[in-house]
């Protein structure tokens, strides 16, 4: 499970816990976080502070991770559409070689359009999932194409180019062609009508009807069905093509391997050793028993400095919530920062203990949970370019309750967020008053990190299901619920007397900040994101809405939350913050009830009663504001480029970082170096 940046003041305010420290190399002074803005996009980069004081065995280890995460780029955009890599392809040759105008209209749009299908993974928004609209003409991308050298290009054998075009266009450029990626409208079959790349041929009840007859109720250890395959139907029947060696996405997960048999040799632990050789057969074998065999190991591993996720792991992408993208993040602990998030899992138990709801729904022993401050050294797969700031993993619930989790909060991406967008406006433009202005000042770095905490650490990791509750019993609104669920719980414990107990806040004021930034996010400032006319689809901002929506709907007799009119312009105010969170605390009890017992018609109303609708008029005046203000909604990373060097022998003596790499120059790289997969 995935801490996105909830809030675009967040983005603005959160401050690195990795503290100040200076590389050698780069100091903060010198180090520019920015590296272009385009159509609702800006670029940046992020700093690895820390690295150059790995020892040697550790730096290989984090260079052959890094290389292991970088092969599997081809899987995801795969994954996010069956045309995207011959899309990309096709752009990028003509991008490359074209001879014509390079600073006419329509080449500049499809440089733009390019630009956009590599920061998604595909043709369709990363987080608004609907398909991009070209802003170049279907007959300059045509004599584009023809003036492309065909060996550049990806055309089957024997294929002429007219055909290819007959076949792509209308993906390309029709707006009733596959429109989304991942396609939540209540009523509608999801599967025929999103254009994601895990189901060929199947209807909803048809995949549902499948992995039910599999299913045992009385197993609780039940593995993640279709975790990693792709189901389709061949002669009328239904068949899963399991992602592995030998398999579908074969010839990428053949390189992962081949740099995960590298990075076992350099081990840092004998635990470490057998989470990687685990994950090894994992690949080799794709049997979902071995993969969680493979997640224990890799819970228990605690004493490894530097860790990684690779593989199979979240499933926002499937409209039903079961098949995993695949994506990877290699890091190292941030030692001083993890003091915070050591402080939060030691008392695991108590928040458990302590949480607002009914007692048959709480883990009666908190076990294995673990939480720390990381560095990331490189972003891949579905945290590519756009990435998390927090994740909790793995994802069974069976696991989390035997054997516990792992959180991690990014601290060195929330450093960059934050230093690349200081003093851009957004502050004073949408929060209503000096003294929301003053606690967000002093706290909001601060309470926006714990909550990050909180929601990873404690929330995805609290709680139990009933037994013999289908874990997939909420379909398409479980991530959504599972994520509001985690949201609240760290809300609702931002507030509480024991964050100061701790030494983790400095008074009883700190939580305000936190409080007001998610409501003024998930009422009003989140919608930038949403192209006018649209609903939400994204789970993370229907989840924010819900939270938002339902204590605003719920508190208004009393007026705990309002939005009010100030000079033509719409403010959150919170009159009761005592009140909001006694409301927090009320949905945590409703939405732990709802995942605990799976009651999928409760979710279904909460989440289109209050997640899904938006409000025209506050949505225009919100875009317009914030248009206003020339800032980007979305921001994703280039990553650093790490150089292995060798001596004379072949024996590697150093790895070096560098970030001066361009946003361009790293895709076309990657699509030159990682290209894994045939396009066809």
């Amino acid at each position: 499970m995935k801490k996105q940046i909830g809030s675009l003041l967040a983005a603005a305010t959160l401050l690195s816990a990795c503290g100040n420290r200076q590389e050698p190399s780069t100091t903060v002074e010198q180090f520019d976080y920015t590296v272009e803005q385009f159509a609702d996009l800006q670029i940046l980069r992020y700093r690895v502070p820390g690295f150059e004081e790995l020892s040697l065995k550790q730096k290989e280890l984090v260079y052959y991770l890094t290389e292991a995460a970088l092969q599997g780029r081809d899987i995801l955009f795969d994954q996010n559409g069956k045309y995207n890599l011959t899309i990309r392809r096709a752009l990028e040759a003509v991008y490359v070689n074209y001879k014509g105008d390079r600073n006419s209209a329509d080449f500049k749009a499809m440089e733009i359009y390019l630009k956009r299908v590599w920061f998604s993974n595909g043709i369709h928004h990363h987080y608004g999932s609907e398909k991009f609209v070209p802003g170049f003409t279907p007959e300059f991308f045509r004599q584009a194409l023809q003036e492309t050298s065909p060996s550049l290009f990806p055309l089957k054998e024997g294929q002429q180019l007219e055909d290819w075009c007959n076949e792509i266009f209308p993906v390309i450029f029709d707006p009733a062609v596959m429109p989304k990626r991942v396609n939540q409208a209540d009523g509608e079959d999801l599967l025929l009508t999103s254009a994601c790349n895990y189901y060929d041929g199947v209807t909803q009840q048809e995949a549902e009807a499948f992995y039910n007859a599999r299913k045992d109720p009385k197993d609780e250890t039940p593995i993640s069905y279709g975790l990693n395959s792709r189901l389709v139907k061949e002669e009328g029947k239904i068949v899963e093509k399991v992602w592995k060696v030998g398999g579908l996405y074969g010839e990428a997960i053949e390189k992962i391997v081949f740099w995960l048999k590298k990075a076992e040799e350099v081990a840092e632990t004998p635990e470490q050793k057998a989470v990687i050789a685990k994950l090894i057969t994992f690949y080799e074998t794709g049997d979902l028993k071995t993969f969680d065999e493979y997640a224990i190991l890799w819970v228990k591993d605690l004493n490894s400095r530097v860790d990684f996720v690779n593989g199979f792991t979240e499933t926002y992408g499937d409209p039903l919530g079961m098949k995993a993208s695949w994506e990877s993040l290699v890091n190292f602990k941030d030692l001083e920062a993890t003091r915070r998030t050591e402080t939060i899992s030691r008392n695991a138990q108590w928040f458990e203990d302590h949480s607002p709801v009914d007692s048959l729904f709480k883990k009666e022993q908190v076990k294995g949970v673990s939480a720390k401050v990381i560095t990331a050294a490189i972003l891949a797969g579905d945290l590519y370019p756009s990435t998390a700031i927090g994740i909790n993993l793995p994802n069974a619930n069976w696991i989390r309750s035997m054997h516990g989790s792992k959180s991690v909060t990014i601290g060195n991406i929330t450093d960059a967020y934050n230093k690349a967008a200081h003093g851009n406006g957004f502050n004073e433009e949408f929060v209503c008053d000096a003294r929301e202005l003053g606690w967000i000042d002093r706290y909001g770095d601060l309470t926006g990190n714990l909550h990050t905490d909180l929601h990873e650490c404690l929330g995805h990791g609290s709680g139990k299901l009933l037994p013999g509750v289908d874990p997939d019993a909420l379909k398409a609104y479980g991530s959504t619920i599972e994520e509001a669920r985690a949201d609240l719980f760290g809300l609702y414990y931002v507030a509480d007397a024991k964050m100061q107990e701790l030494g983790l806040v400095p008074d009883a004021d700190a939580y305000k900040a936190e409080y007001y930034t998610y409501l003024m996010n998930g009422l009003m400032t989140q919608l930038v994101r949403i192209e006018p006319g649209n609903e939400i689809e994204e789970a993370h901002m229907r989840n924010r809405q819900l939270i938002a929506r339902w204590v605003y709907e719920q508190g208004k007799a009393e007026k705990v939350v309002e939005i009010v009119k100030r000079d033509g312009k719409s403010y959150v105010i919170v009159n009761d913050y005592e009140k909001l969170r006694t409301l927090f605390g009320r949905l945590l009890a409703e939405i732990q009830r709802i995942k605990s017992t799976g009651d999928f018609a409760a979710a279904r109303n909460l989440v289109e009663s209050y997640a899904v609708k938006v409000d025209p008029a506050l949505h225009a005046e919100v875009l317009e504001r914030y248009k206003a203000l020339n800032l980007a909604p979305y921001k994703g990373f280039v990553n650093p480029r790490y150089e292995a060097v060798a001596d004379a022998e072949g024996r590697l003596v150093d790895v070096k970082v560098s970030y001066d790499e361009s946003y361009v120059g790293q895709m076309l790289r990657y699509s030159k170096d990682y290209a894994t997969l045939s396009p066809f």
